[in-house]
């Protein structure tokens, strides 16, 4: 039997190993998987408003509407929320988060005009004329709305989400001693897709202790006088609904048009710094996510 020569046997194996690496080396590499992305940054330009139900107000007009968010590890700040993910599970997801209450956004868009005012005294209907011969205009009286401060609440959400929508379920706590009141809400949305169109209805309810809505809407006994009565607001409940619309122009630039519309507390409502039971609002524009 012949045997092949020992060189030959060596230029053999190596041609093979040589044969196998190209090919090694031919094979499409794995498509590296993209980065992940920690920042969420967006600018909506329309117009849009939303009513202030506060007496003497103006409507809060929307122009310009920014989506800014950072989500680490555990750490998160979303649009002025800033959080930790305490738990984080495939069905839901449980943060620790302190906020800025919202309520005290109506109290920055007041109109300080001179109105009439009237008040019932012994049974008689009045009006606040000076006494005679007095100097001062018969017509008007001055009002401004009372001061109000910004409250830093701290609390818990957990957000559940599935094939049937997704919900929020939340409690805050005033932390910063502005009303030492807290909230408690739900609130759940469904989204509907086809093909660049969404459409998102959502509905939400909550519960706003006495000490929170008194804060804010009460009339406070060192603001009461002859054209404003003392009050005090109670604890209740209010709910809101809403719809945002999106047709997607590319991947980035959208169509986005939204409403809502929210019913305060009847004690809020019945507060005499209050001159509508409702707050709605809607936006129009466009919009481009980065």
């Amino acid at each position: 039997m012949r045997t092949l020569p020992a060189n030959l046997l060596k230029a053999v194996t190596f041609w093979a190993l040589a044969c196998l690496a190209r090919a090694d080396s031919a094979a499409p590499a794995a498509p590296p998987e993209p980065p992940e992305r920690h920042w969420r940054l967006g600018v909506a330009l329309g117009y849009g408003e939303r009513t202030n139900p506060l007496i003497q107000s103006e409507k809060i007009p929307v122009l310009v509407d920014l989506d800014i968010a950072w989500f680490g590890k555990r750490w998160f700040f979303d649009n002025g929320d800033v959080g930790f993910a305490v738990l984080d599970r495939p069905a839901f997801t449980l943060n620790a988060v302190a906020r800025v209450n919202t309520d005290r956004a109506f109290f920055s868009k007041t109109n300080t005009r001179y109105i009439n005012f009237q008040y019932l005294a012994a049974g008689n209907t009045s009006s606040l004329v000076p006494p005679p011969g007095s100097q001062q205009p018969t017509e008007v009286q001055a009002f401004r709305p009372p001061r109000r401060d910004y409250a830093v609440e701290f609390g818990f959400e957990t957000l559940f989400d599935g094939e049937w929508g997704a919900a929020t379920v939340r409690a805050f706590h005033d932390v910063s001693g502005t009303h030492d009141g807290f909230e408690v809400g739900v609130d759940y949305d469904y989204r509907l897709t086809r093909n660049r169109f969404s459409v998102a209805p959502s509905v939400g309810i909550e519960y706003k202790s006495r000490a929170l809505n008194d804060y804010y809407w009460g009339v406070h006994a060192d603001e009461a006088n002859i054209t404003l009565a003392e009050y005090h607001a109670d604890a209740g409940f209010g709910w809101h609904a809403g719809l945002r619309s999106n047709y997607y122009i590319t991947k980035h630039l959208r169509a986005a048009l939204s409403v809502n519309y929210e019913r305060l507390q009847d004690s809020v409502a019945d507060s005499p710094l209050v001159k509508q039971d409702y707050v709605l609002g809607y936006f129009g524009g466009f919009a481009w996510t980065f």
